[in-house]
């Protein structure tokens, strides 16, 4: 090359080559240089991401009703079809506050934009059922509605916000007056709220 030293000239191959060799040629906005197609980064009904997902020994209710429900949802895939007294329910799994095991609970399903309530009403019973106890201690915890699992997180509610879900959980399960008749204990109420803004699609209602 023309105005270039000879020892320059003889560089330049080796040169060029550092230079190629630092350039960063993966796409733009995927920071690992690969795309992922609609299949990996849409969620899959029914799925719960592996990273987030409530592991651990699983402990079946003591309860006999509970286990046949649970059973039944865990070998049909759905809540549709389990119902108590004909209403439809949803399923609870979360980490005992005891024995730190996976524990699977059904509820009657109170649902309201997306968000959900558990009563803690055990038929009217003195005392607040096991689960009461779990969600105050580890609120996270996974919900499914029909073939669907999302987390969500827990918190008790109180004064104006508990009447207006009580309402909405009377509205849904009637029994649920007579249970508070039943007893003096105030039937605690937990709102159950999508992680991350992860609500379900169109209005919450999908079965």
């Amino acid at each position: 090359m023309t105005g270039l030293a000879a020892q320059t000239v003889a560089e330049l191959p080796g040169i060029l080559q550092t230079m190629t060799g630092n350039v960063d040629t993966r796409r733009p906005g995927h920071p690992h240089g690969r795309r992922h197609g609609p299949a990996t980064e849409s969620r899959r009904v029914g799925h719960v991401d592996q990273g987030v997902a409530l592991t651990g020994d699983y402990e079946p209710s003591a309860s006999a009703w509970v286990r046949e429900h649970v059973e039944q949802i865990m070998l049909t895939g759905t809540t549709d079809g389990v119902t108590i007294s004909g209403l439809p329910t949803v399923l609870l799994t979360y980490r005992g506050a005891k024995t730190g095991k996976v524990r699977k609970t059904p509820v009657m399903r109170v649902e309201h934009e997306g968000r959900f309530a558990a009563v803690a009403s055990k038929g009217g019973a003195p005392t607040n059922p096991q689960w009461y106890a779990s969600l105050v201690a580890e609120p996270i915890i996974e919900l499914q509605d029909g073939v669907v699992t999302r987390q969500y997180r827990a918190r008790e509610v109180f004064g104006n916000e508990k009447a207006l879900w009580w309402r909405r959980a009377v509205d849904a399960y009637p029994d649920f007056a007579d249970y508070q008749r039943k007893t003096d204990r105030q039937i605690p109420v937990l709102v159950l709220e999508p992680l991350n803004g992860d609500t379900p699609a169109g209005n919450g209602n999908e079965r």
